[in-house]
């Protein structure tokens, strides 16, 4: 029979699974409204920017929680937090420029073709980093770490827009 402790940790690697697949699922919609020309200026900004908003406060809740709370029982995984953080800043950088398109198009100065470019870019390396933190850090939380208030932005991410 497993641990109380075990079932929070296989717990916690599902849910860090699912919080990825809900902002796949985001994106998705997201890319697909403006493929199919079903977008409606004002829905495209303010679903663009609450998804921008979303995936920021996720990967804050990692980088500011879950990895250091991480890091001190599995000192041994620094490079590839340090990895992963490296990603973030990327990931975040096409968030702005993301975010800054979907304003354009709200003023009527920029099309959501630019947007759903951008989205295409930002899928691709969402796909890759997200398959890669869920295998290696997937076995970490099976194993064990210590929530410290880290889950409440990791799994249940903001998506308001300020």
């Amino acid at each position: 029979m497993a641990s109380p402790a075990g079932d929070r940790a296989v717990a916690l690697s599902t849910q860090l699974a699912q919080a990825h697949q809900e902002l796949r699922r985001r994106v998705h919609e997201i890319r697909s409204g403006i493929t199919r020309r079903e977008v409606v200026h004002d829905a495209l900004v303010t679903h663009c920017l609450a998804f921008c908003a979303a995936l920021t406060s996720h990967h804050q809740g990692e980088d500011d929680g879950l990895f250091a709370a991480m890091l001190r029982d599995r000192p041994d995984l620094a490079p590839t937090v340090a990895k992963l953080v490296e990603d973030h800043g990327m990931i975040t950088s096409i968030l702005s420029r993301v975010a800054e398109l979907a304003e354009a198009v709200g003023s009527r100065e920029g099309t959501p073709e630019a947007i759903g470019r951008e989205l295409d870019g930002l899928t691709a390396i969402m796909e890759s980093h997200f398959a890669y933190e869920e295998r290696v850090l997937g076995e970490a939380l099976d194993q064990g770490v210590a929530d410290t208030g880290w889950t409440d932005m990791v799994f249940r991410f903001r998506d308001h827009v300020s």
